[in-house]
């Protein structure tokens, strides 16, 4: 796995250093999702019997993040942006739901703010999508499911805002 881990890591790193924009972003959601087509690589990257939050790697120097996701039945989140940073959902095994939002009400403090859906999609095996800044959504799962996940940041260290669709 690490030889693996380590490639891919590399490679998102050379990309988002020479454009950590919307565009490298793009790059490195079809990094991911071409790894995600060899099951070995897949297999290596996400186990099956992983945990439902692994972090794989975090940069050093540009901060981002690599993170397994293991889900063992249903669940949903609710709708939610990455606050000041972005994330790439690439799935390995299972469907997601995806629903995407926009802004109604904008959150204040404690307050929630509101949101109204405007598309909803499905993500399957080798799917790769981009979250940028302040995109709006929401994934739900009705089985198990695995995914990858590349975050502009540890997102586990950032205070984020709540929604509520409406």
């Amino acid at each position: 796995m690490q030889d693996i881990l380590e490639d891919l890591a590399s490679r998102c790193r050379a990309i988002l250093e020479n454009d950590p924009g919307p565009a490298g972003r793009e790059q490195v959601a079809g990094l991911l999702s071409d790894a995600l087509k060899d099951p070995q690589k897949r297999d290596s990257l996400v186990p099956a019997n992983g945990c439902e939050r692994d972090l794989l790697y975090q940069d050093p120097d540009l901060g981002f993040c690599i993170l397994a996701h293991n889900y063992p039945g249903p669940k949903a989140s609710s709708p939610h942006d990455h606050g000041p940073s972005w994330a790439i959902y690439a799935q390995a095994r299972g469907e997601t739901e995806m629903r995407d939002f926009e802004m109604v009400t904008p959150a204040d403090g404690d307050r929630p703010g509101t949101v109204r859906a405007t598309r909803t999609y499905r993500l399957i095996p080798g799917d790769a999508h981009v979250y940028n800044e302040g995109d709006l959504h929401a994934p739900t799962r009705t089985g198990p499911t695995s995914l990858l996940r590349v975050e502009g940041t540890d997102m586990s260290k950032v205070t984020r805002l709540r929604y509520e669709a409406v």
